[in-house]
């Protein structure tokens, strides 16, 4: 199989392989995690403001929920496929368990572009599809939140449709919806603050000064905006951020609050008054530390002798190739995985899930807090795990921390025969 013909779930399947050799792991367990529980695929038709109906194709693929619920996105995209959603499915029910936050893993999806969408056509959709999830989700078995392509209103019109069957208002049934109708305040910045997080603690491990470090960020969106002046205001200089549209680089370090990021305004970073270069040469930058935080795959083994950063923290799902990783393993370059490093959007998530049962307010102050307190305490564990283990990588660390939790549980549970 070539690199380019390497699929999320063949990656995933990969790496978990690579670090069952460090753990003992029953081979009915590794088996288990190997493939999905459930997966359901959908064909919907949904009304276009012109009156025209469009069918398109919709996917929730449920992986694991041994350490409870099933938990993942749904992303609107015109690359969506059911093995994309499986290996999304796995790496989240491994994040979960590196998280230790009490949900398994799952993903989904529609097939099109949201930036063909208008407004009403994306409540439509939305609707449309929480109609054909309705029987598979639920507050206590699946519970769905943004990614790629959807954001908090897209949560908030599944969970409105989700109540209106029920007859009740539940708020659980999503995360990452608004404030206003049950979120959290801080969830939308979650994700990138978590990488930010671990980024400092990945560069102090190692010995740097956070004040003298350079860092690159590919992807300027949720993720990588908010890790980019999150690692801004600890006193890092970002010297390049890129959107879908390019990349502008400042050896200076360039001000990140007044670059817009890509949900602010599509077209902000090249906008921004400084020398444009393009993303893949925005990941070769001689920096400190580079965090892809745009889509998977990004890393490959044509470009990953290349890189020069010291210090890659995966902002996105999947940014590195399977030949990529061993290839910057070798060359001692240290991968921070994105099990680890994007966890902080479950963790968030975790806290709204909470709030949505028991009814209670959580300040953002609280989120923030208690966000800084799991990341840290994930990043711990895994420093622990990895200082054990003789010549594994950081990667192989968080699956081993991750594969203990879910044998474990396992364990504790019992196989049905």
């Amino acid at each position: 199989m070539s690199e380019q013909d390497e699929t999320a779930i063949q990656r995933a399947t990969r790496q978990l392989e690579n670090a069952a050799e460090y753990v003992e792991i029953d081979d009915d367990i590794l088996r288990r995690l190997e493939h999905p529980q459930r997966t359901h695929k959908f064909t919907m038709p949904f009304e276009r403001d012109d009156g025209t109906v469009d069918v398109v194709e919709a996917y929730r693929v449920q992986h694991d929920d041994v350490r409870g619920p099933y938990k993942g996105g749904l992303r609107y995209s015109p690359h969506v496929t059911q093995e994309e959603c499986a290996g999304l499915g796995m790496w989240m029910t491994f994040k979960c368990a590196v998280a230790d936050v009490p949900f398994g893993g799952a993903k989904g999806g529609v097939r099109i572009d949201p930036r063909e969408l208008s407004d009403a056509e994306h409540e439509r959709l939305t609707r449309r599809l929480t109609k054909s999830l309705r029987r598979y989700i639920g507050t206590n078995f699946d519970i769905p939140a943004p990614d790629m392509g959807t954001n908090a209103r897209t949560m908030s019109w599944m969970m409105d449709t989700y109540s209106v069957y029920e007859d009740e208002t539940v708020r659980g049934i999503v995360t990452g919806k608004s404030p206003d109708v049950g979120g959290v305040r801080g969830r939308e910045e979650a994700p990138g603050i978590g990488v930010s997080i671990i980024a400092q603690r990945a560069l102090e491990h190692y010995g740097y000064d956070v004040n003298d470090v350079t860092a690159a960020v590919q992807g300027y969106g949720s993720v990588g905006a908010n890790a980019a002046r999150h690692l801004d205001d600890a006193g890092a200089d970002i010297v390049a951020v890129s959107d879908a549209e390019g990349a502008v680089v400042d050896h200076d370090g360039l001000p990140t609050y007044e670059i817009k990021s890509y949900e602010e305004k599509p077209s902000a970073v090249t906008e921004y008054d400084a020398p444009t270069i393009t993303n893949d040469e925005l990941l070769k930058l001689d920096v400190d530390v580079l965090i892809p935080a745009a889509i998977g795959g990004v890393i490959t083994s044509e470009n990953a002798d290349e890189i020069a950063a010291d210090i890659v923290v995966e902002g996105a799902n999947g940014p590195t190739t399977s030949d990529a990783d061993e290839i910057l393993h070798e060359r001692g370059v240290t991968v921070v995985p994105d099990i680890l490093a994007n966890a902080g959007g479950v963790t968030a998530s975790y806290f709204e899930w909470l709030r949505g049962r028991n009814r209670r307010k959580w300040p953002k102050e609280k989120v923030m807090d208690e966000l800084a307190l799991e990341m840290n305490g994930s990043w711990e564990d895994v420093v622990e795990e990895h200082e054990s283990l003789d010549g594994a990588s950081w990667r192989d660390a968080c699956y081993v921390v991750a594969l203990k939790r879910l044998a474990k549980a396992y364990s504790e549970r019992g196989m049905w025969p």
